[in-house]
C-alpha cells in the first residue's frame, strides 16, 4: 500500500498520500462527527483559456466556460446520473468552477466508501455524445442570464473588468451564450485528457472514516484505471500585475432599487502558493479588517453618515497569476461611497484605526474565528485543498498569523494601496433609488 505520512496539530491529524499516477489525496479522521466530506478537484478553472502539451506545436484555445461547462456534463453519463446513484445512499452531491479549479464532492453519513467510488468514477470517466452537449449549452444559457440579472454578480465582475480588461479572470465563469456555443464533445475530451490527469487533482476526505479504509478504497480504484505518464502541461494565461491596462472608472445601469459601488486596487505583487504568499495574504486581510472593520472608527463613521450599510464589503484575493483588493456596497448615490472609500484609502495613515494595539486585538480575534472554523468539514477540505497545489497546509495558518506585525501590515499597506492601481465601477438604477418601506 501507498505509504501515509501524518501531520498533526490544531487538534487535527492530517493524512497524506501520493499515488504512482501522480493523485495526491488528504485525510482528515474526524471521529466526533457523523457526516463525511469529500472533494475531488482538478487544477483547472475559468481563467485557462489556452494550453498545449509536449506533443503540441501550437496551444489549443479554449472556449470561454469550458471549465464550468466540463463541470456540468461529468455528471451525465451514458446510463446513470451522478446525482441518481448518490441519493440512493443518502449522500448529497454538489460541484463548483471558479478562476482556478474545478471541485466535484459529496457529503453524506452512511456508504461512504462507494460513494467514494461513485466520486472517483464519474469524475475520471467522460463520456459527452453531440446530443447531451447540444442540451447542456440551453441549461448553462439560462444560468449566465441569471447571472446577468443578478446586480451582485455585475458588480464583481465589473470591477474584474476594470482591473483585468485583458487576462482572462474577468471573463464570467461560465462564459458566454456565444462562447459555449462553440464548445464541442472533442473540446470537453481534450481538455478533460489535459486538465484531469490524476497528477493534476488532489483528493480532500474531512469527517468520521477510517484513514487505512479509505486509502485502501481510492487505492483499488486508481489501480484499475489506465492512466499514461502526466503530459508536460504548458498553460497559456500569463500573471497580470500590469496597472498599466487598468480602466479608471466605468458605470453600468440595471433595474434595481438601489444603486452599488466598488472601488478596486489591482495587486502588483506577485504571490507564490508557498509560505510567503501565504504571509502576505494573511497580513492583506489583516489590513483590510484593521481599516474597514466594522469595529472600526472609519467603518462606524461611514455607517452612521449613512454612507455604508450592512452591504459593505472588503475582502482581498489572490489566485493563480493576479490578486486584488475590492471594497464596495449599496448607495443610493454610488460615487458617495466610492468617493468615501478612495479617501480612507488615500489617507490610511491618519486613520484612527492604524496603530498597532488595534491591530493586536484583531489579529487575536482572527485567530478566534480560523480556529472556530476548524468546525467546518467543509473549511478545513477547502483549506487543505488550496494548499495541496503549492506548498501550504491550514497548519502553517496560526504560526504566520501570529508573527505578523504592525510593522508587516505597513509593509504591505505601502505595496499594495497603490492609488495608480485603483479603479471604480459603479451600478446606477435605471429607476432611480427606491426609499426603504
Amino acid at each position: 500500500m501507498t505509504e501515509l505520512k501524518e501531520r498533526t496539530g490544531l487538534g487535527e491529524h492530517l493524512y497524506t498520500m501520493t499515488l504512482p499516477n501522480g493523485l495526491r489525496c488528504n485525510f482528515v479522521p474526524k471521529p466526533g462527527y457523523h457526516k463525511t466530506y469529500a472533494m475531488f478537484t482538478t487544477q483547472f478553472g475559468a481563467i485557462d483559456d489556452s494550453f498545449r502539451t509536449d506533443k503540441d506545436a501550437d496551444y489549443t484555445v479554449v472556449p470561454a466556460g469550458t471549465a464550468h461547462f466540463l463541470e456540468h456534463k461529468l455528471f451525465d453519463k451514458a446510463d446513470y446520473d451522478a446525482f441518481d446513484l448518490f441519493g440512493k445512499s443518502g449522500a448529497s452531491a454538489n460541484a463548483f468552477t471558479s478562476a482556478t479549479q474545478t471541485s466535484y464532492l459529496f457529503s453524506g453519513t452512511d456508504a461512504i466508501a462507494d460513494n467514494l467510488n461513485i466520486l472517483l468514477d464519474f469524475v475520471q470517466d467522460p463520456y459527452f455524445t453531440d446530443q447531451t452537449v447540444e442540451k447542456e449549452k440551453g441549461i448553462i444559457g439560462q444560468e449566465i442570464q441569471m447571472y446577468q440579472d443578478d446586480a451582485g454578480w455585475r458588480l464583481y465582475s465589473g470591477i474584474l473588468g476594470n482591473l483585468y480588461p485583458t487576462h482572462p479572470v474577468h471573463l464570467d465563469v461560465a462564459g458566454s451564450v456565444e462562447s459555449i456555443a462553440t464548445i464541442t464533445p472533442e473540446v470537453l475530451r481534450e481538455v478533460h485528457a489535459a486538465f484531469y490527469h490524476p497528477s493534476n487533482m488532489v483528493l480532500t476526505m474531512v469527517g468520521n472514516f477510517d484513514v487505512h479504509e479509505m486509502a485502501a478504497v481510492v487505492e483499488a480504484n486508481q489501480a484499475q484505471k489506465d492512466y499514461a505518464p502526466a503530459p508536460a502541461l504548458e498553460r497559456g494565461v500569463v500573471p497580470d500585475y500590469d496597472i498599466e491596462t487598468i480602466l479608471p472608472f466605468r458605470m453600468q445601469t440595471m433595474p434595481i432599487s438601489r444603486a452599488k459601488g466598488i472601488v478596486g486596487i489591482k495587486g502588483t505583487t506577485n504571490l507564490e502558493d508557498d509560505i510567503e504568499g501565504l504571509r502576505y495574504t494573511l497580513t492583506a486581510r489583516l489590513m483590510l479588517e484593521l481599516l474597514f472593520g466594522d469595529s472600526g472608527a472609519t467603518y462606524q463613521n461611514l455607517y452612521n453618515a449613512g454612507v455604508i450599510d450592512d452591504s459593505f464589503f472588503a475582502d482581498f484575493a489572490r489566485g493563480r497569476g493576479y490578486n486584488y483588493i475590492s471594497i464596495g456596497g449599496d448607495n443610493a448615490d454610488p460615487a458617495v461611497l466610492t468617493e468615501s472609500i478612495v479617501d480612507a484609502v488615500a489617507n490610511y495613515q491618519q486613520s484612527p484605526d492604524w496603530n498597532a494595539d488595534r491591530f493586536n486585538r484583531l489579529k487575536k480575534a482572527a485567530l478566534g474565528k480560523f480556529y472556530a472554523a476548524l468546525n467546518s468539514l467543509e473549511s478545513i477540505a477547502n483549506q487543505i485543498t488550496d494548499g495541496s497545489f503549492g506548498s501550504t497546509t491550514l497548519f502553517d495558518v496560526p504560526e504566520l498569523m501570529s508573527g505578523i506585525t504592525f510593522t508587516d501590515v505597513e509593509a504591505v499597506a505601502a505595496s499594495l494601496l497603490n492609488l495608480d492601481a485603483l479603479s471604480v465601477f459603479h451600478i446606477a438604477s435605471e429607476q432611480g433609488d427606491v426609499a426603504d418601506a
